[in-house]
């Protein structure tokens, strides 16, 4: 295309059209470029009308950015292009064809909380323990088994152990709970097209007849049943571009399966293979850091990455006392970038394999006035007061939403207890009749008192008169009109100060509820009220913020994948932290581990940061760690070692000619390891972050087994026997 800048290959993956197509785009190597511009190659050169393509991606915030390139692109609006997540385009064909399937059009979508909470009630009215069957596990062994296309009858079948059939017992119940409610999961949106697809080979027919062009983004991220809705879909036409790599796949754990790929190969033979390698991100020395890692993978279908970008700083892999020594050195770090690189913490990123390691870096940075945001933070749709509202909305559109329902009626008070909740709930089950339909006949229940009778009935009849609002309704007027006829905002007026913040998010609901726009479809026949639902619904913690924009970011690896920064810092590089130790338990769980380590490298533009602590707290202990494996695998020549002034002994360089792991130091004999080993003297003063400064008693032991005992000058603390390679001892001032 003339109107883009592209490379060979780039071109290629572009105006391809023989048929189905593998792009295998490595980490910067402009996968979204080739992607809008193949959009808009079809649309410009081919004259395939916007509506006529199908594109998937795997977040919101990315299916956006898409369609504002391909506008810009085609300089007009994309007007009836399908694009957004497998959940929200499936969501969208399910409301056309819910009614084959027993459900009316209007379902709602339960998210994970919904789901475990009728979990949770399933098992009690089961009459199983929680503690001995804990709902979330039950929850993840579920959806596992979705994931796979396993049905409840042939996951009992399978079963060998009570936690497995009482799973399976779960999993048909809470099929049957979800149909009663006209309600769907996350993992059925997916599981429903391809049901209807089986049952109504016609429908199928018209859906590949419907779409002239398929691509999807991040295609090694796929579970099977979004493997099969595109095969299904592009396997008449052929048209079929899937882009992804290998060597990003990081999410096994939700039923991504990277065979997905050479499956590809093999469903559609005649698929064309286009690599792209050329990275436009990184320069060449985090480059090879990046190549170091991943090349230890058997399973890989091969490429390596390369720059224009020549040489750049060295990657810095720096040994902390402890995760808050390893916090306070990033923001000693980040504070000198900015004085000497004119950085901005706008630029800068803390990622880390698990949330709980962001809580000491918040800390610190927070201590030393650094801005910083934290992504993937409780996500505003999530907030008490939010889903209180959300729920009036979703009971509306759907009155058979018995989880709405029992959220609702319990806000603000009625004086319904959960005594007469129960009551309705058995009366219902006796029924056959959602709760929101049997509350309005509750003067039938024999077993309520008269004023609870009414309360029921008094709550249906409001439904009676919101629903007159729903057709021509936004869903702005909706929210007002609930909070007008509930008086919630009196209620949350009344828990106080955290009341008044509660009234801010409802405000701040209502503006959001507001400026919610969508692009109408003359062939859409749901309310704007449940299109505003599903899409609050489809929303994920990764795009929720909390903090300053203008701040250091700091997320999860996993959270991080698509996105960059000109530095970035990769904490808790520990074997057993990175790579988890349950992962190393596998070959596939390792090379999935190195496949992340390789994502969060290949984020970072400029500069690479990678830390690690001696000494981290494991349930309040502080445990001895090691350097993580990955760090054996960096190039020498490309890495330059330090270690923090929490480290007994100062700062200090090690020149890359001479790197060396710590983990291979500490396995040298002992003439060699006492090189590095910290040398204390009786007598000397020392300082400890916890216990403060103290004198050195006595010292017993030799090599990483010292230990150092210390007379600390708070007397509530005492005398502390130590283990001196992981306490992170300083020689206090006074001694110097």
């Amino acid at each position: 295309m003339s109107d883009i800048a592209l490379n060979q290959e780039q071109r290629t993956a572009v105006e391809y059209r023989g048929g189905p197509l593998l792009v295998l785009a490595g980490a910067g190597s402009g996968k979204t470029r080739v992607l809008t511009a193949r959009i808009a190659h079809l649309v410009r050169h081919h004259g395939i009308p916007p509506e006529r393509i199908l594109a998937v991606t795997f977040t919101n915030k990315a299916a956006g950015e898409m369609r504002r390139r391909v506008a810009a692109l085609l300089e007009r609006e994309p007007t009836g292009l399908w694009i957004g997540t497998f959940h929200s385009l499936s969501a969208r064909l399910l409301r056309r064809e819910a009614p084959r399937l027993g459900f009316t059009p209007q379902f709602t979508i339960y998210d994970e909380d919904d789901r475990l909470t009728l979990i949770k009630r399933l098992l009690e009215r089961g009459g199983y323990s929680q503690r001995t069957f804990p709902p979330r596990q039950l929850q993840s062994r579920i959806s596992a088994a979705k994931n796979r296309l396993e049905t409840a009858e042939e996951m009992g079948a399978a079963a060998e152990d009570k936690f497995t059939r009482v799973a399976a017992e779960m999993y048909h119940e809470l099929d049957r709970a979800l149909a009663i409610a006209n309600a769907m999961d996350f993992d059925d949106l997916l599981l429903h097209p391809l049901t209807l697809f089986r049952r109504h080979p016609d429908r199928l027919a018209y859906w590949q007849r419907r779409f002239d062009s398929i691509l999807v983004d991040e295609f090694q991220d796929t579970n099977r049943a979004q493997y099969l809705l595109v095969r299904m879909l592009g396997e008449k036409h052929r048209d079929v571009c899937v882009v992804g790599d290998d060597d990003q796949s990081i999410y096994s754990w939700r039923g991504a399966d990277i065979r997905n790929m050479l499956d590809f190969q093999t469903d559609f033979a005649d698929a064309g293979l286009v690599r792209l390698e050329e990275n436009y991100r990184s320069t060449q020395v985090i480059l090879d850091a990046a190549n170091g890692i991943i090349n230890e993978n058997r399973n890989r279908l091969g490429k390596t990455l390369f720059t224009s970008r020549g040489g750049g700083p060295l990657v810095v892999q720096v040994s902390a006392a402890d995760e808050r020594d390893e916090a306070e050195w990033a923001a000693r770090e980040f504070r000198e970038r900015t004085a000497t690189d004119h950085s901005v913490y706008a630029d800068m990123a803390v990622l880390y394999r698990t949330n709980a390691q962001s809580r000491a870096f918040e800390d610190a940075f927070r201590r030393t006035a650094i801005p910083y945001r934290v992504v993937g933070a409780v996500s505003f749709y999530e907030r008490r007061e939010v889903k209180d509202l959300l729920a009036y909305l979703r009971l509306v559109v759907n009155p058979a939403d018995d989880e709405a329902f029992i959220r609702a009626v319990q806000v603000p008070r009625r004086g319904i207890g959960a005594g007469s909740l129960r009551t309705l709930q058995e009366a219902a089950t006796r029924w056959g009749r959602p709760l929101l339909a049997t509350a309005a006949i509750a003067d039938r229940i024999v077993d309520l008192r008269p004023l609870t009778k009414q309360a029921f009935q008094d709550f249906a009849a409001l439904f009676e008169r919101l629903r007159e609002q729903l057709a021509g309704g936004t869903p702005a007027e909706l929210l007002e009109r609930i909070l007008e006829l509930t008086e919630y905002e009196d209620y949350l007026a009344a828990e106080g100060p955290e009341g008044v913040e509660r009234t801010e998010n409802v405000r701040e609901l209502l503006a959001a509820a507001a400026e919610w726009s969508e692009e109408l479809d003359a062939a859409e026949s749901s309310t704007l009220v449940e299109r505003f639902l599903q899409s609050t619904a489809l929303l994920s913690p990764d795009d929720s913020t909390a903090g300053d924009s203008e701040g250091v970011t700091f997320m999860t690896v996993h959270t991080a994948k698509g996105l960059e920064w000109p530095i970035v810092l990769l904490a808790g590089m520990e074997d057993g932290l990175f790579p988890l130790s349950r992962a190393v338990e596998t070959p596939d769980g390792l090379e999935e581990e190195r496949r992340l380590a390789y994502v969060a490298v290949t984020r970072a533009q400029d500069r690479v940061y990678l830390a690690w602590a001696r000494a981290r707290r494991r349930g309040g202990q502080l445990m001895p760690s090691f350097p993580s494996r990955f760090l054996d695998t960096l190039p020498p020549d490309v890495v330059e070692e330090r270690r923090t002034s929490g480290v007994f002994g100062g700062e200090w360089y090690r020149k890359p000619s001479v790197a060396k792991s710590w983990l291979a130091l500490e396995q040298t004999e002992p003439a060699m390891e006492s090189q590095d080993t910290p040398r204390y003297v009786k007598g000397e003063r020392v300082h400890h972050r916890r216990f403060g400064s103290g004198v050195i008693r006595a010292l017993s032991g030799q090599g990483r087994n010292l230990k150092v005992t210390v007379d600390f000058d708070d007397e509530e603390v005492g005398s502390k026997e130590l283990l001196a390679a992981y306490a992170g001892l300083e020689r206090d001032v006074e001694s110097v």
